[in-house]
């Protein structure tokens, strides 16, 4: 499979981290290219003071995802991040943008694999999203509302 165009970086969490951090962490990503729905990768936060965990939800740019690849986007970063021995990661509404899953679906299964989640090191998942109604089902679904 060949590398991941330059242009999925325009968008979403993946432009809004490339603007935010440079473009040295999407060129560290497109070497690590493919990954597949359900492993994760790890690179530098370019400018920004963390690192960047990227599990993609869907195989090619602008794909309709499913809340199964949500599901296991998340499984992997959660992973990636408890092996990388993170105590702390944030996680956006994965899947909600250009992937189209609803946020309220996105929000059931993220929160549901952070809580089955046996972390050994990892001991902080935050739950973001610049967008209202995702941030909003993150904490219906944090308090069992969804």
């Amino acid at each position: 499979m060949p590398p991941i165009p330059s242009d999925v970086w325009g968008g979403g969490i993946a432009g809004a981290i490339k603007q935010a951090g440079g473009e040295i962490i999407e060129a560290e990503a497109v070497k690590q290219a493919p990954t597949p729905i359900g492993t994760a990768i790890l690179t530098s936060g370019g400018s920004l003071p963390f690192k960047i965990i990227h599990a993609p939800t869907m195989k090619g740019p602008g794909d309709r995802t499913s809340t199964e690849n949500v599901r296991l986007a998340t499984r992997a970063a959660l992973e990636l991040a408890d092996k990388s021995r993170f105590k702390r990661i944030a996680i956006p509404g994965m899947g909600t943008g250009v992937g189209r899953v609803q946020p309220e679906e996105a929000a059931k299964v993220i929160v549901w694999e952070i809580e089955s989640f046996h972390a050994i090191h990892l001991e902080e998942v935050l739950l973001v999203d610049v967008n209202e109604k995702m941030a909003q089902a993150f904490k219906r679904g944090l308090i069992g509302q969804l």
